[in-house]
């Protein structure tokens, strides 16, 4: 039964994870100023490259994770840039005590989405995708 269900599945899975970065980007767009000024208080060196970087990586590259295209190349990109962010961000060994589960629970959350970006690169973007459309 679960092998009949493997092309809705991908598809959906696929679009759920990309659903958690799109909105991200937008969302530095509309406050840039904000972003900048976060990134910069975690001390990353030129932060509105790194906020560029953020909405590229977060917008750019969901968009094609979301429509299936370059698709094993585009989660591997999101899959480093939430590995790289994580640390910065969620490091919960370097929190006070009274933020140490909030932090903890982000960072194990992102690792997970990083073993679903990891796996979408493994197997692909499935049959409902503009690579698959243009493989065959």
């Amino acid at each position: 039964m679960l092998n009949s269900l493997q092309t809705p599945l991908s598809l959906i899975g696929r679009v759920l994870i990309a659903l958690l970065f799109i909105p991200a980007g937008f969302g530095k767009i509309g406050g840039f100023a904000g972003t900048v000024g976060y990134i910069a208080s975690k001390g990353v060196p030129l932060p509105e490259v790194a906020a560029a970087i953020a909405i590229a990586v977060e917008l750019g590259l969901g968009l094609l994770l979301l429509i299936g295209l370059q698709t094993r190349w585009a989660a591997l990109g999101i899959a480093l840039f939430t590995v790289v962010i994580t640390f910065i961000f969620h490091n919960f060994w370097a929190m006070p005590a009274e933020m140490v589960m909030m932090q903890q629970q982000a960072f194990f959350k992102n690792i997970a989405v990083v073993g679903g970006l990891l796996t979408i690169a493994a197997w692909g973007a499935g049959p409902l995708s503009v690579d698959a459309k243009f493989k065959g």
